[in-house]
């Protein structure tokens, strides 16, 4: 099957920083390219140093001016957060882009972060949730559009409110579900208190759709040494052009969301083909568990709690 070319247009980002998480491979690395193509200033903070550097040699091989640097950042340890943020509030220059992408998903074994909680719901969603507290003077500063990379496992299930990080009984696809409902749920309650406070930051989702990204491949330090049957049979039928996105397609949505003057706060944008699995970004009706304002500043009041940030 011939795969339809599929793309967007950046507008012009010239004076603008941008920082993405996750950049080091992967989608990531796709949307710090494109950003940096379109002359923001990019912030790449990443947890593997080395990985890092040949993602930056790799965007300033395709793009000889990009304006592209490193920062050390380990979402799974809120030490690191804090430094991170320490580190940006000392440069003291603002934010305008914010790309909350990086992710863990489906350890073979429950796994906790640094501060023991759950991998999953620490990293993808606490972890964030820090980092956006801890940077929040240099997003207000720049009036930034804060844009947060869900998942289509967010459609349905819930929220294990009675066992957070699911130490009584653990389903690996459950936690990860939650960890992405507990992050969208967040999304969507900064761009209410933004209003609320007046803090000029807008914050919108994207997710990427399903396509054969690192988030299911070998991953040590999860202690997944090889690619999982999931993972290969998403790279085949990515390849084929059936149903699914690709590398290329999965970080559209984040982009439009992120940068598309139209794109709107407190919306969702992912791929419109049958499932939200491929296909060209859209804005997409919200997905139920995203829906309950209620259940969002739930959320929002236990994650400061949980990890001693204050907004």
């Amino acid at each position: 099957m011939t795969r339809r070319q599929i793309d967007i247009t950046i507008p012009g980002l010239a004076g603008r920083r941008a920082l993405v998480t996750g950049a080091s491979d992967g989608m990531g690395l796709g949307m710090a390219a494109r950003l940096a193509a379109a002359g923001a200033e990019v912030v790449v903070p990443v947890r593997n140093r080395a990985k890092g550097e040949a993602a930056i040699a790799e965007i300033r091989q395709r793009h000889p001016a990009a304006k592209i640097s490193l920062r050390s950042l380990d979402l799974s340890s809120l030490a690191s957060v804090a430094a991170l943020g320490e580190t940006m509030r000392e440069e003291g220059r603002p934010i305008h882009l914010l790309i909350n992408n990086a992710g863990v998903m489906r350890p073979p074994k429950r796994l906790t972060t640094a501060d023991g909680f759950e991998i999953q719901f620490g990293t993808n969603h606490l972890g964030h949730f820090a980092l956006v507290g801890h940077l929040l003077p240099l997003l207000r500063a720049g009036r930034a559009r804060v844009t947060s990379q869900v998942s289509v496992a967010a459609r349905s299930g819930e929220i294990n409110w009675d066992d957070l990080n699911w130490e009584r009984s653990y389903h690996v696809m459950r936690a990860y579900g939650q960890s992405k409902i507990a992050f969208g749920l967040f999304g969507l309650e900064l761009n209410r208190r933004s209003i609320a406070g007046g803090w000029g930051i807008t914050s919108n989702l994207s997710h990427p759709g399903v396509a054969p990204t690192s988030l299911l491949a070998a991953r040590p330090e999860l202690g997944r040494t090889g690619d999982t049957p999931a993972v290969r049979m998403i790279r085949a039928l990515s390849a084929r052009g059936i149903l699914l996105g690709t590398v290329e397609t999965a970080k559209l949505p984040a982009l439009m969301a992120a940068t598309d003057p139209a794109a709107k706060p407190g919306a969702l944008y992912s791929p419109s083909g049958p499932g939200n699995l491929g296909g060209p970004p859209t804005e997409q009706r919200m997905y139920p568990p995203l829906r309950s304002p209620e259940d969002a500043a739930r959320i929002w009041e236990i994650s400061e709690r949980l990890t001693g940030t204050r907004f």
